[in-house]
């Protein structure tokens, strides 16, 4: 099963929709609570991301008996340093974001917590593309 979701950039009332949509996806396909629970902070973590930093993008879902894929692609400015981007408390959020209580710099950390699989392809100036898998 394959399904697509679209993420506003910088639409703080919307952000975790596509997550919450996802979960209620995987809920009726009869997935165990803890694959969803996983599946869902790292998807949450990393729409968020791209609400914060991309001005938003798309994420694709893959669902196999073996596991649950996404790709987040987005056209934002790119991460300048991913292994600093990884490191927790790290972030680059403004002050704007983080007074709504976002950008406490977890994000990645949390996503590569709660997956099997974490792969970053970045390019400054031209975006970002973050896989994750999540073995059934």
């Amino acid at each position: 099963m394959d399904i697509s979701y679209n993420v506003n950039g910088d639409d703080f009332t919307r952000a975790g929709e596509a997550s919450s949509k996802f979960k209620k996806a995987l809920k009726q396909v009869g997935f165990d609570a803890e694959i969803i629970r996983r599946v869902t902070i790292a998807m949450y973590e990393a729409e968020i991301n791209m609400v914060i930093h991309a001005h938003g993008g798309v994420i694709d879902c893959k669902i196999t008996p073996e596991k649950i894929e996404l790709w987040f692609r987005d056209k934002g400015p790119g991460i300048e340093n991913i292994d600093l981007a990884m490191k927790e408390g790290y972030s680059t959020a403004p002050d704007n974001v983080r007074s709504l209580g976002f950008g406490a710099g977890m994000g990645l950390p949390n996503i590569k917590k709660y997956t099997d699989e974490m792969k970053i392809e970045t390019e400054l100036g031209v975006g970002t593309t973050v896989y994750i898998a999540v073995n059934v």
